[in-house]
């Protein structure tokens, strides 16, 4: 029995609808199982590290 990595991923942004957070609204996804994935001025990269360099952007997609 293997077991998939990756479960789902859900695209949050749209070119139709845009979610932006600040960096005290970045979200936790399935309570610190998942990831979610940021666009910001510093470039592309997790939630984990959008925290850690005090930076918001935009949500592109969760994954867990």
């Amino acid at each position: 029995g293997r077991k998939r990595v990756i479960n789902e991923i859900k695209k949050i942004s749209t070119p139709g609808r845009r979610i932006y957070v600040n960096k005290r609204k970045i979200p936790v996804v399935k309570e610190g199982y998942g990831i979610a994935v940021l666009t910001t001025s510093k470039g592309i990269m997790s939630e984990k590290k959008a925290r850690e360099i005090g930076v918001g952007g935009e949500v592109l997609f969760y994954i867990w």
